[in-house]
């Protein structure tokens, strides 16, 4: 690694190729950052340094949302084209939705992520590339290897295509679904899973499969079948994971997001029994660690900032405020209401 970095600031978060915060943006690079560079196999490229004069070369939140904004109009343009039943090729759908995605899964900050992933279109072509990244996020988490990985993102990314056979009306409707309009839209899945076999094996077989069962629950209580977790394509289980969180945290018609915070905590509700207990245990721990050196506001009203997650309990990080550190593990009183930068 270049000794010359050695002392330069850099303006972009640093990540490994797992996904896991190395170095956060702002930070002066010093020997032991180096070493962590090596470490981790990071290479810092130009633009992600702000040079002698505090001049910051490049904005890595924007390149970010250009490149999900990218897909998501790609993803626009799929759904148009399912809709007037005149599809594009499978090797068309793989090679112009899943690069995109998974770069914007492996170059970004928590915050990036979360503005980037913010419905500020259509909610049903966002949701979908938001699934992706963060399918794919969970994906690098779980080692997949790159052919695995790129059948899962392909798959998140289509998991809900049988909503182009749901009346917009319905799809756009402000107010909570009526019993019959509910299992109208519950028919989503089997949609998607019928127009997806059309393309036979040109297709990987969990892209339906994730389209079919990604309301499935492991405890039998999902639906289209109620089929159980050991039914449930692996798949399916992470897109499930990623689907609920997208879901929650986003801004929807009929309601606004749920703090990013609360989300993981009712997401560690659903373990059990619900979703699958390795992977949302995986996905609630290492977004957390994304969360690292975030500020957050307390119960007690004090802003403080995560600078340790611990592995046994990520909902109760090691908080500095102000000049302490506040374990909370140990204070029960105490908890995070929500991120603030």
């Amino acid at each position: 690694m270049d000794q010359e970095l050695i002392g330069k600031t850099i303006n972009c978060d640093l990540f490994n190729a797992t996904g896991l915060l190395v170095i956060p943006e702002g930070t002066t690079l010093n020997q032991i950052h180096i070493k962590l560079m090596e470490k981790h196999n990071i290479i810092v490229l130009p633009h992600q340094l702000i040079d002698d004069n505090g001049t910051v070369k490049a904005d890595c939140t924007s390149q970010n949302e250009k490149m999900i904004t990218k897909a998501t109009e790609e993803m626009r343009s799929i759904f148009s084209r399912f809709h007037s039943e005149e599809p594009p090729a499978a090797d068309e759908l793989m090679s112009r939705l899943v690069p995109t995605i998974n770069e914007a899964s492996n170059y970004t900050s928590l915050y990036d992520l979360m503005s980037s992933l913010e419905a500020k279109d259509d909610y049903t072509f966002r949701h979908n590339i938001g699934v992706a990244v963060l399918s794919s996020m969970i994906g690098r988490w779980l080692y997949l290897d790159k052919d695995s990985l790129d059948r899962l993102t392909l798959a998140a990314a289509l998991h809900d295509i049988g909503k182009v056979r749901i009346p917009q009306e319905l799809l756009n409707k402000p107010g909570k679904y009526t019993n019959e309009e509910y299992e109208q839209m519950k028919l989503h899945t089997t949609y998607g899973y019928e127009m997806l076999s059309q393309f036979g094996t040109s297709l990987p077989p969990e892209v339906k499969w994730v389209a079919l069962q990604h309301h499935e629950r492991v405890d039998g209580k999902g639906y289209p079948y109620g089929i159980t977790g050991e039914e449930m394509d692996h798949f399916s289980k992470i897109v499930a994971v990623a689907d609920v969180f997208h879901a929650m945290s986003t801004n929807r018609i009929y309601r606004t997001e749920i703090p990013f915070y609360k989300v993981l905590t009712e997401m560690k509700d659903m373990v059990f029994g619900k979703m699958d207990p390795k992977i949302s245990n995986l996905f609630i721990h290492r977004m957390m660690e994304t969360a690292i050196g975030s500020n957050v506001l307390l119960s007690n009203k004090e802003m403080g900032k995560i600078v340790f997650v611990f592995k046994d309990d990520p909902l109760r990080p090691l908080i500095k405020v102000r000049d302490s550190y506040v374990d909370l593990r140990a204070r029960s009183e105490l908890h995070i209401v929500k991120l603030v930068g």
